[in-house]
């Protein structure tokens, strides 16, 4: 196994925040200083990071949670607001959040101790679908799905484009289904703004296979088997 997927398994940074780890000269394998990004770890070998010993874990946990507005996607806050974290308080195994939702926005989040998954799951060139209901000012119309679905300028780059369902349209409010695979910062939201049509409510209802469903708001669950092994085909790593 590669060095930085190594790293990565064993949750210890993304697998390109793991490459910095290895080029500063702070990753050593059985007691040798690795600079080499294609050094492999062969079985039996000791990882250490700044001396001390990375393994990886014997198995790996995943929870799919339903966020609720008003919570931070990050396991601590400086400013003291209220964090998924605080959700998960009776989860024991060191999972951390896989990709982002801002503040205000609800629904799915993965969160796991599998860099492998993680790294996957939001790297764009996996293009893994993301798929929100959005409750939008205005009435939609088919020029702004066209838009929407051709993608719009966002500081200077283009979105990749998305797909547009609306669900209904009301007299001053339209309700859509978007699917983007990318995840920049209130991607959603500000796609929204850039045709004139503010989002009131926001949600995250897929993630590639796998759905919010019924999951109580606040509430988490154990990925299924079948899950896993769904999500696990989609991201191209086959079984587990």
């Amino acid at each position: 196994m590669r060095i930085n997927r190594y790293l990565a398994r064993a949750g210890v940074a993304s697998r390109r925040a793991s490459e910095r780890l290895i080029t500063a000269g702070r990753v050593t394998v059985d007691g040798r200083t690795i600079t080499d990004l294609g050094t492999r770890v062969e079985p039996g070998e000791v990882v250490r990071l700044d001396g001390e010993i990375v393994t990886l874990p014997s198995s790996f946990t995943y929870i799919l949670l339903n966020k609720p507005a008003g919570y931070v996607v990050t396991l601590s806050d400086p400013q003291g607001r209220r964090t998924v974290a605080d959700l998960i308080k009776d989860v024991e195994a060191h999972v951390v959040p896989v990709g982002r939702l801002d503040v205000p926005t609800e629904g799915l989040i993965i969160l796991t101790d599998d860099g492998d998954v993680a790294h996957r799951v939001t790297h764009p060139s996996f293009e893994i679908d993301k798929v929100y209901e959005v409750l939008a000012g205005g009435v939609l119309e088919e020029e702004d799905v066209r838009k929407l679905e051709e993608g719009v300028e966002l500081d200077g780059r283009k979105t990749s484009p998305a797909r547009v369902r609306v669900l209904s349209r009301e007299r001053s409010s339209t309700r859509a289904e978007v699917t983007i695979h990318e995840g920049w910062k209130r991607q959603v939201r500000r796609m929204f703004e850039e045709v004139g049509h503010p989002v009131r409510k926001l949600v995250r209802v897929r993630i590639g296979p796998l759905e919010l469903g019924s999951l109580p708001s606040g509430s988490w669950r154990h990925m299924t088997y079948a899950e896993l092994t769904s999500l696990r085909d989609a991201l191209g790593l086959g079984e587990h």
